[in-house]
């Protein structure tokens, strides 16, 4: 059976719309769907609305992935099955936006300075109306000249330590973490490998994620190694957290993953899909 819980549209920074990612899934396959675009649910609500599923086909579970900061660390934390409309979720998904437009500022100002002026206009541009990100300021660099293609925009201004790499306007993890539970949702902690925190750390982490009201730990992100996988699921029983599954996907990629992640036996684990599927179901039947 495949499920896909992480996926993302031109909603943020993905390429296909909610309506073409919807008809990419159902192609696929898929039982269980979550689009989980950055900081938004306009990607899943789009989808919502074009999708009217028969009996049997593919359920589409309501999502976003919000970015948030964690002991100097940028984080996402992934929310499944919230409420698109509660009060609290529709704050934070405005207090992130305007962080992004702030962000974007600044971005700008130090581009600017290494001579790329007019960065904000042409980003804002490029992301029309998608969640405001760095992709597009690599997107208007490449449309300018000013790097041959987006890796070498993000390897040279917009990476992790170059000049556009700007962290400070995110909110706590535990702050966007009570958003999600008070939403109704389940918070499912993105994948950990990815932050190249050392073991303590990432065990502090995870600790510190379960006391905010985390649930769940994605163990299979995109394309990683069995052992890495291996990895995450000890560390989730380790905590007694759930576990979650997805692509990541953003394109298509000759070294990037497709839509879908196939479900294995997970020992002990409980997925954070048990809660979406069939009731006639066992929890004891095999995956």
């Amino acid at each position: 059976m495949l499920i896909d819980f992480h996926t993302h549209t031109t909603a943020s920074d993905g390429a296909l719309s909610p309506e073409q990612l919807v008809d990419r899934a159902r192609s696929r396959g898929i039982r269980l769907f979550a689009i989980t675009d950055h900081d938004t649910v306009s990607g899943y609500e789009a989808a919502a609305a074009y999708y009217s599923p028969s009996e049997g086909e593919m359920s589409l579970v309501a999502g976003l992935e919000f970015s948030c900061v964690w002991s100097g660390a940028t984080i996402h934390v992934v929310g499944l099955g919230v409420d698109c409309d509660h009060p609290l979720l529709r704050q934070g998904v405005a207090r992130l936006l305007a962080a992004r437009y702030d962000r974007g500022q600044v971005i700008a100002e130090r581009l600017a300075k290494l001579g790329f002026p007019g960065a904000m206009q042409g980003a804002l541009l490029e992301a029309g109306d998608s969640q405001l990100g760095r992709p597009h300021f690599a997107g208007w660099m490449v449309g300018q000249g000013h790097a041959k293609d987006t890796g070498a925009a993000f390897d040279r201004y917009l990476g992790r330590g170059k000049p556009g790499d700007v962290k400070a306007f995110w909110p706590e993890l535990a702050e966007v973490t009570e958003w999600i539970v008070a939403a109704g949702g389940v918070a499912v902690l993105a994948h950990p490998l990815k932050y190249k925190l050392t073991r303590s750390k990432l065990q502090r982490l995870v600790a510190d994620f379960k006391r905010a009201g985390g649930e769940a730990v994605e163990v299979v992100n995109g394309r990683q190694t069995p052992e890495q996988t291996r990895q995450l699921c000890r560390l989730a029983l380790e905590c007694g957290l759930e576990v979650s599954i997805g692509s990541d996907f953003h394109r298509d990629s000759p070294w990037g993953p497709q839509l879908g992640v196939e479900l294995r036996h997970l020992g002990n684990l409980r997925g954070v899909w048990e809660r979406w599927l069939p009731a006639t179901r066992s929890p004891g039947e095999a995956l």
